[in-house]
C-alpha cells in the first residue's frame, strides 16, 4: 500500500533519479515475499526508464543485494556493490551540467581498515572520511552522496539498532565535499547539521516510539552549483500507529471513539488504579489491532522507582557492568 503511494508521488514529481538509502530489507536473508515486493517495485521503475540508485544498509547483506548489479545497471537500476575501496558515481546531465551521485553502502571501521591498512582508522568517522577521501570527487560539479550511517546529533527511535556508547557516530564534517547527503538508518525524517544533510526516514512506523513521526518522501531540486531546494511529500499509511491514554471507561465510551480510526495499530495506556479483568480482550472488541497494553498508576510508578529505570538509562556501560558485578558478587 505505501509503495503504491510512493509510486504515485514518483509519477507526479517525475524525478531525474530516485535514491534509496539502505535497509532495503529487515535482515540479511530476507523473506521471499519481501524480495518479491522489492522486485515488483524495481520492475515498475525500470519500465518507466527511471534512474534508481540503491545502497545496502546495516540490516542488508551487500553481497546478496548487489547480485547481478552489473547486468541490471543498463536498465537504470544502479545497486552499489560490496565496498572495495572504490566508488564510481552515477552521472546525470541537466541544463546546469553534470550531477555525480556517489553510493557508499553501510561500512564499519574494520572493513575499511582491511582495505586501507596504511590509514589510521579507529572510528566510524575515520572510516567514512577515508572512504570519501578515496573518491575522485570533482569539485566543480554538483555532488550527491547516498550513504547509510548514524550521523552525530540525529534523533533515534526504539526500533533502530543502538550501538552502546555511541561508538557508531559519524561527524557531519566528513560530508563537506557534497552539496547533498541522502542518509538512511534513522527512522525519523530530519535534517542533521546543515540543510544538505538529511535522513528521509522510513516509509512506515515500526515501533510506538515513532508514533509522533510524520513519514514522508524527501524531494531534492538542484539548480546551479550551490543552489538546492528540499521539500517533503507526506505519506499516508493504510493504518496509522497511535498511542491512546485514559481510563477503561473513557476508552470504551462510544462517544469518544466513534468516527475515529479504531482499526489503527494501537498502544493503550490505562490510568485505572485497579487492573481491569481481561482488559486487552475487551478492548480488542473496539480496537481490533490493539498491539500493546500497559498501566500507568500508583503501583506501576512505584515499581519504576524501585527498578530505577531512568537512572539506568543515564549510566555508562562500564557503570552498569560494575553495578551488575557488585549485585552478583556482593
Amino acid at each position: 500500500y505505501i509503495l503504491e503511494e510512493i509510486e504515485r508521488i514518483i509519477e507526479e514529481e517525475d524525478p531525474e533519479a530516485i535514491l534509496i538509502a539502505g535497509d532495503i530489507y529487515d535482515k540479511p536473508i530476507p523473506s521471499v515475499e519481501a524480495m518479491g515486493l522489492f522486485d515488483d517495485l524495481l520492475k515498475k521503475l525500470a519500465a518507466q526508464h527511471r534512474q534508481v540508485c540503491i545502497i545496502s544498509g546495516n540490516h542488508d547483506s551487500p553481497e546478496r543485494l548487489s547480485f547481478a548489479a552489473d547486468l541490471i545497471g543498463p536498465s537504470g537500476i544502479h545497486i552499489a556493490p560490496v565496498y572495495d575501496g572504490t566508488v564510481h558515481p552515477v552521472s546525470l546531465q541537466d541544463g546546469y551540467g553534470t550531477v555525480d551521485i556517489y553510493m557508499l553502502p553501510f561500512i564499519k571501521p574494520a572493513h575499511v581498515r582491511g582495505i586501507f591498512s596504511e590509514e589510521d582508522i579507529d572510528s566510524y568517522t575515520a572510516a567514512v572520511r577515508t572512504a570519501i577521501a578515496h573518491m575522485d570527487i570533482q569539485a566543480d560539479r554538483r555532488n550527491i552522496l547516498v550513504t547509510h550511517q548514524f550521523v552525530t546529533g540525529a534523533a533515534r527511535s526504539e526500533s533502530e539498532e543502538i550501538v552502546v556508547g555511541g561508538a557508531d557516530n559519524v561527524d557531519a564534517s566528513v560530508f563537506d565535499p557534497f552539496e547533498y547527503v541522502a542518509l538512511g538508518h534513522i527512522h525519523g525524517p530530519q535534517q542533521v547539521g546543515r540543510e544538505g544533510i538529511r535522513y528521509c526516514g522510513t516509509p512506515l512506523k515500526y515501533s510506538f516510539s515513532e508514533a509522533g513521526h510524520r513519514k514522508s518522501v524527501t524531494v531534492l531540486e538542484l539548480g546551479k552549483k550551490g543552489d538546492l531546494t528540499i521539500r517533503t511529500r507526506k505519506l499516508h499509511p493504510l493504518r496509522d500507529l497511535r498511542k491512546l491514554r485514559g481510563t477503561y471507561a473513557q476508552l470504551t465510551d462510544k462517544r469518544d471513539y466513534e468516527g475515529t480510526a479504531v482499526d489503527d495499530y494501537i498502544h493503550i495506556t490505562l490510568t485505572d488504579e485497579e487492573d481491569v479483568f481481561d482488559a486487552i480482550g475487551k478492548l480488542r472488541v473496539i480496537y481490533p489491532n490493539l498491539m500493546k497494553l500497559e498501566y500507568d498508576n500508583t503501583r506501576t510508578r512505584e515499581n519504576q522507582e524501585i527498578t530505577g529505570g531512568e537512572e539506568v538509562e543515564r549510566k555508562r556501560p562500564l557503570e552498569l557492568l560494575a553495578d551488575f558485578y557488585a549485585q552478583q558478587n556482593n
